[in-house]
């Protein structure tokens, strides 16, 4: 008998556990330009995995969470059919989703930053004058989208989120969003680490609004280096930074398929995934399990 397939995205496969209970398992897959490409990072899978354990057991007095264990001998026996579980696998609780993204920004940049750009708003608040691509926001902004079936997510107003998940239940995702987004922005400074923004997953298990899915991860956040952030310019950021730079500069018009990578790109992103986790955690990847020594 094998699990039960639920779904897959661009990066995660999830599977039904039983007992309530799922398996989500991040890929090496890697995505630009809403394609996904042809070449894994490898290791890209345990870095969200792993990152996405440490930050839950630091989250813990902000929100409860959906984590059971990352530890294979706690999957179910059936989960020994799939292949290259190890390190990449969360076993989770199901949750009944909020139907909206719930992020946070601390600086400006990304779609709010064009959007500001035309209109001086984000997500349809106002925002001060002459503020600079990459800048500090006086304070960290809840700024919610929709999530869409097909295509891309929308900003939405808070307003707006209210109207899709009610007050009570929008106001409390805000609340938890925004003391996870502190917490972990406060950590990751010290550290020399910026995070200009995140997406967080939320959900309800028992009733109570639970973090879900991945949490503070380079594939759900924008992490700078506080030595190269000058305001006025978008630094670069941990993640697959190599691979958009190189895609951009290739001459690809952005639809399927996508050029090859070359190995040298495949590298340079694998380290700042890497470097994301070590810098953040202070911990050695190569100590997390299934991990191929660098």
């Amino acid at each position: 008998m094998t699990l039960r397939h639920l779904y897959s995205g661009k990066v995660r496969d999830i599977y039904d556990a039983g007992n309530d209970t799922l398996l989500f398992v991040a890929s090496d897959r890697i995505s630009a330009f809403d394609v996904v490409l042809h070449e894994p990072i490898p290791d890209k899978g345990r870095v969200l995995t792993a990152m996405t354990a440490f930050w839950l057991g630091r989250l813990g007095s902000v929100a409860p969470n959906h984590l059971v264990s990352v530890d294979a001998s706690d999957f179910p026996p059936e989960a020994a059919d799939l292949p290259d579980l190890t390190g990449r696998t969360m076993l989770v609780r199901r949750a009944q989703m909020l139907n909206i993204e719930c992020i946070v920004r601390g600086y400006l940049s990304g779609s709010a930053l064009a959007e500001y750009r035309s209109s001086q708003t984000m997500h349809g608040s106002v925002l001060p004058a002459g503020l600079r691509e990459a800048d500090r926001l006086p304070e960290p902004v809840f700024t919610p989208s929709t999530k869409a079936e097909s295509g891309h997510d929308e900003n939405i107003s808070f307003e707006q989120a209210c109207d899709i998940v009610g007050t009570e239940v929008a106001s409390a995702a805000r609340e938890i969003s925004l003391a996870a987004y502190s917490e972990g922005a406060a950590w990751a400074a010290e550290r020399g680490i910026i995070i200009a923004d995140t997406k967080f997953e939320l959900g309800f298990i028992d009733g109570r609004l639970c973090l879900c899915d991945e949490v503070l991860t380079p594939d759900s956040s924008r992490f700078w280096a506080a030595s190269e952030w000058v305001p006025g310019r978008t630094p670069p950021s941990f993640d697959k930074q190599p691979v958009r730079d190189w895609l951009q500069a290739s001459g690809w018009d952005k639809t399927p398929p996508p050029p090859p990578l070359p190995d040298e790109v495949v590298a340079a992103s694998r380290d700042r995934y890497r470097a994301a986790y070590e810098r953040i955690t202070g911990l050695r990847l190569d100590d997390w399990p299934g991990v191929t020594p660098a």
